[in-house]
């Protein structure tokens, strides 16, 4: 069975390599051309795909890399596996989706399966992928099925093949061969009733943690008020055997999955003219903590941090990777500079951003942050040098500074 992967990020590659694993005869396509050139050298830019599984497969003839989709002879599945971000106006953009849809459409051949890992809004498989693909192929005789992504880039724990998957299809042919094929690499698989349960359970999933998140974020300005601490209470109450779950407060949120996902659902309640208050309020609440957390930096210097030199430790939006998608380190820098401060960073994961480049820790400086706590930085030449530092990290990790959030 061949395998067509459209997109080759941190869900499509994994994909790919674990697809190949299992025997399939697997094409992973994507538009960037100098992502294709990286991999076909076996270079690979994902932490969960090692450089040596691209190599070995494809010496094997089972995985191959390209840019120029063609039509193969045999049936085939189709991934869809794209980003699918929001636009300056913070709503959803399609185009990617929509744009992989129609590259499927002219190589698509009778009774082949089309699943949708990319999140989108709910009914995107049976409103918009399955509507696009026939008009501009011309087949009707298509299946078409959704398996939401559950990837956490660099979580060792969880991952392609031990993360439950949700399946479903607009048919029971559809259903049954996604099943089928996910069986060869999940260990288990959840089948759900239609395509919109499982597309809501996705944005679900991720809005649960926005709204806690932004729960939490307030908690916090309440607590710097009345002058007591957060990391203590959330402690305090995680004693509690049941019914709580600790989250912890944070400069915001960062990644693709928490800080699009809730706008996806809230968007897909308007078309049904529902306006999904909670959810824009916990997206408001945690968009504005940069801007709050600066601005409680600035009353720490006596009103004003004008001149002041400071440098943030990781800037990406989790510990361990490179993704700077949503991360709000991006945004604290902004509103830092804003307030007149010297910004630089260090972060061991990004070379470069915006033409600024990372620089090693220094302790010249009036003010580290620790933002992404990443396992290769080493804070003793902050502690030796006695330089003043805020913890402003989302974790119960003590790193030698009281949590300032």
């Amino acid at each position: 069975m061949n395998l067509i992967v459209v997109g080759l990020g941190y869900v499509g590659l994994p994909l790919v390599i674990a697809a190949a694993k299992k025997g399939f005869n697997v094409t992973g396509f994507d538009i960037n051309e100098s992502k294709i050139s990286q991999l076909n050298k076996g270079l690979s830019y994902v932490p969960d795909v090692e450089n040596v599984e691209i190599k070995n497969l494809i010496k094997s003839n089972r995985l191959r890399f390209t840019s120029n989709l063609k039509r193969v002879a045999n049936n085939s599945i189709f991934v869809i596996a794209v980003p699918t971000p929001l636009n300056l106006e913070r709503k959803p953009n399609l185009s990617m989706l929509e744009s992989a849809c129609q590259y499927i459409a002219e190589v698509i051949n009778e009774g082949d399966l089309v699943i949708n890992e990319s999140t989108s809004f709910i009914g995107t498989v049976r409103k918009l992928i399955k509507p696009l693909i026939e008009s501009k192929s011309g087949l009707r005789n298509l299946d078409f099925a959704v398996a939401p992504e559950r990837i956490d880039p660099g979580n060792k724990k969880w991952f392609i093949g031990n993360t439950p998957r949700l399946i479903s299809g607009l048919s029971d042919d559809a259903k049954n061969k996604t099943m089928v094929f996910y069986r060869h690499f999940c260990d288990e698989i959840y089948e759900v009733s239609t395509p919109e349960v499982a597309e809501a359970a996705k944005l679900f999933e991720n809005t649960f943690r926005q709204v806690n998140i932004a729960l939490v974020n307030e908690l916090a300005q309440i607590a710097h008020k009345l002058n007591f601490s957060t990391h203590e209470t959330i402690m305090a109450a995680a004693t509690k055997p049941f019914g709580f779950m600790p989250f912890y407060p944070s400069i915001g949120v960062g990644g693709h999955c928490i800080p699009v996902d809730p706008t996806y659902l809230s968007y897909s309640a308007e078309t049904v003219g529902i306006d999904a208050r909670f959810i824009k309020l916990a997206n408001q609440v945690n968009s504005a903590m940069p801007k709050i957390i600066s601005e409680r930096i600035k009353s720490n210097f006596n009103g004003s941090i004008a001149g002041k030199r400071i440098q943030i430790a990781g800037i990406s939006y989790k510990s361990d990777i490179s993704d700077l998608r949503e991360s709000p380190a991006l945004e604290l820098i902004g509103e830092l500079k804003n307030l007149g401060a010297e910004v630089i960073w260090h972060d061991p994961f990004v070379d470069e951003y915006k033409g600024q480049h990372s620089v090693e820790l220094s302790s010249e400086i009036d003010l580290g942050l620790i933002v992404t706590p990443h396992s290769q930085i080493d804070f003793s030449i902050w502690k030796k040098a006695s330089v003043r530092v805020l913890d402003l990290s989302a974790n119960s990790i003590n790193f030698g500074w009281p949590k300032f959030i």
